[in-house]
């Protein structure tokens, strides 16, 4: 399954195109490395995602046989750590 659109199934992105565009702008690493929407995702990758507020690590489990399958969204990832990120004081 592509990367852009698991993100939309386990709900960690509200939509796919918000997903493609987070990808193309880098904020959605693997390995230390931006991925590409079309990266077929496996379990056990480990995504490092950076939301406006905060950076989410999480390790995919699970993959869905088809991307239509009704699954629970928390059974595809594990949270391994979610660090809010605090801007310049002022």
């Amino acid at each position: 399954m592509r990367l852009d659109k698991f993100l939309k199934v386990s709900r960690l992105a509200k939509r796919r195109t918000a997903a493609k565009e987070a990808l193309d702008a880098g904020r959605i690493e693997l390995d230390g490395h931006a991925v590409k929407p079309s990266h077929q995702v496996k379990p056990g990758d480990e995504l490092l995602i950076h939301y406006a507020s905060r950076d989410v690590r999480v390790r995919i489990t699970a993959v869905p046989d088809r991307p239509g399958a009704r699954v629970k969204p928390e059974t595809l990832y594990d949270i391994l750590s979610d660090e809010r990120v605090t801007g310049p004081g002022i």
